[in-house]
């Protein structure tokens, strides 16, 4: 039957279109989810992780609703409306909301808190509270086991001796979630374990099995026999190692690293972190992306290969240092003194060569040099002071040089500058100053040892150095006994002699 018609001469009533419910529905759904979410229903991590991958589905709902609409205009004979202004707003904002969260999913946001340097603590609360718990595993090791590998993903992790055979853990657990009853449930599923394989005993602390979405961090304090060696790995956290009579191998992405009193040797492979190694009796490997670096009282050879942000601190290392990083290579053969280095500035004193030094940009002092020294910077003044001569050549572009020779020692000089001046304190070397470039030979003594310097922009300085005994360090205080272990008899200190 068709439509009614109107009276002739009166004017058909204007048609009245049916309000649009597909808006009111998203709405009413979004409205929902934020309920659940303030009323601690929905985790707001799970939330925002589900409208991240399932956002589209919002505007597939919202275009069943129009079509449903559509046919419902069509049977009562109006015309179909369209989206509408308020339509295309609500559509534009889900698209928009939607490929942000998307993105913001796929992003690292743990190296952006690290660059940050945001602590875990920071954001685990937002949304949820944090609840603790404490734990206990003790475990006798069987005589075939060699080696500990501790694996802790997030947490602070320390090592210390025990007087036993027996391994022995503290552990303290924080967790964030929603509720005590969700806490619970996460901490049986994060329980530190011991496994034994093969001749290697294992430590977990299992902080990844809860999922990805909840804040797991368990510190585990370890004790365990002084002689065996210890392999961790962890992704944040401190690591803190001492008193080994074993190697350590370390492998941390954001974390400081702290070893002390290690009888064996040291290999570390850090990521956004800082390191400090004193008392180690064997040698010691450092790669990464680093800090602070400091390494004192070293009886093996030191390498560092890598990455320093900050600063890197040798001192009193008895066997050779090898230093590499993308502006400087460093080698040496022992240091007694200590030696301080930045994005700036380098500065060491007794040094035993054959040192090679190449950087750029950097002052150079370098302070009581024993052997061969050769050096290489592109801009930044160079000062060194020879304790023992051996053959020296110093190139430079910009800035100025100033070396220092014993003034009974005997050597050969070749050096030349475009602009600058050259001095000298030993009337027997000719020097010859320019407007365009300046030079200086001569030979002085018995003319053993070759020092060749070059310098493009500054001036050359050769200085008389009178050698100075370097005095005793004072002795140290006593050092009380550590439990279960005897004081050892007192050692003669011997101080170092001249090459």
């Amino acid at each position: 039957m068709g439509s009614p018609v109107p009276p002739t001469g009166q004017a058909p009533p204007p048609y009245r279109h049916r309000r649009s419910f597909a808006g009111p529905v998203v709405l009413i759904i979004l409205g929902l989810l934020f309920l659940l979410g303030n009323l601690h229903m929905i985790s707001w991590g799970r939330l925002g992780m589900a409208f991240a991958h399932y956002w589209p589905l919002l505007l597939i709902l919202w275009g069943v609703l129009k079509i449903i609409e559509h046919q419902q205009a069509l049977r009562d004979g109006l015309p179909a409306r369209g989206i509408g202004a308020g339509g295309v707003l609500l559509v534009f904002f889900i698209v928009i909301c939607g490929l942000a969260a998307t993105h913001m999913a796929k992003f690292r946001w743990d190296e952006l808190r690290d660059n940050l340097q945001i602590d875990d603590g920071d954001l685990d609360n937002i949304f949820g509270d944090t609840f603790d718990y404490d734990d206990h595993l003790e475990q006798a090791v069987p005589p075939s086991v060699i080696s500990l590998r501790v694996d802790d993903q997030h947490g602070v992790v320390r090592i210390s001796a025990a007087d036993d055979n027996r391994i022995t853990v503290a552990i303290r657990k924080k967790i964030g979630a929603e509720s005590q009853g969700e806490a619970d449930k996460y901490n049986e599923l994060t329980k530190p374990s011991i496994s034994l394989t093969g001749n290697v005993m294992a430590l977990e602390a299992r902080t990844q099995a809860a999922g990805g979405d909840h804040a797991v961090e368990t510190d585990l304090d370890i004790s365990l026999p002084r002689k065996m060696p210890v392999q961790i790995t962890s992704r944040r956290g401190e690591v803190s190692v001492t008193d080994r009579q074993g190697g350590v191998t370390i492998n941390t992405q954001h974390g400081d690293v702290s070893l002390e009193d290690i009888v064996g040797n040291a290999t570390l492979n850090l990521d956004r972190g800082s390191a400090k190694l004193g008392q180690i009796t064997g040698d010691v490997h450092i790669d990464g992306h680093l800090n602070e670096v400091s390494v004192t009282d070293v009886k093996g050879a030191v390498q560092l290969d890598g990455e320093f942000n900050e600063s890197v601190k040798l001192a009193r290392i008895r066997n050779n240092v090898l230093f590499k990083s993308s502006r400087t290579d460093l080698e040496f053969s022992r240091i007694d003194g200590e030696l301080d280095l930045d994005s700036d500035d380098l500065h060491a004193e007794e040094l035993f060569g054959p040192v090679h030094l190449t950087t750029r940009s950097k002052e150079i002092n370098l302070e009581d040099v024993s052997g061969d020294l050769r050096v290489q910077d592109a801009n930044g003044g160079v000062e060194a002071s020879m304790r023992s001569l051996g053959n020296v050549q110093i190139d430079d572009r910009n800035g100025d040089i100033h070396l220092s020779v014993p003034d009974k020692a005997g050597f050969r000089l070749d050096a030349r500058t475009r602009d600058g001046e050259i001095e000298s304190d030993f009337p027997d070397l000719k020097v010859d100053n320019n407007d365009h470039e300046s030079k200086a030979t001569g030979t002085v003594g018995n003319g053993a040892s070759h020092i060749v310097i070059n310098n493009e922009h500054d001036g050359i300085e050769i200085r008389k150095y009178s050698t100075r005994a370097i005095p005793p360090a004072p002795p140290s205080p006593p050092v009380p006994p550590k439990p279960g272990r005897s004081l050892p008899a007192p050692k003669t200190r011997v101080e170092p002699t001249e090459n």
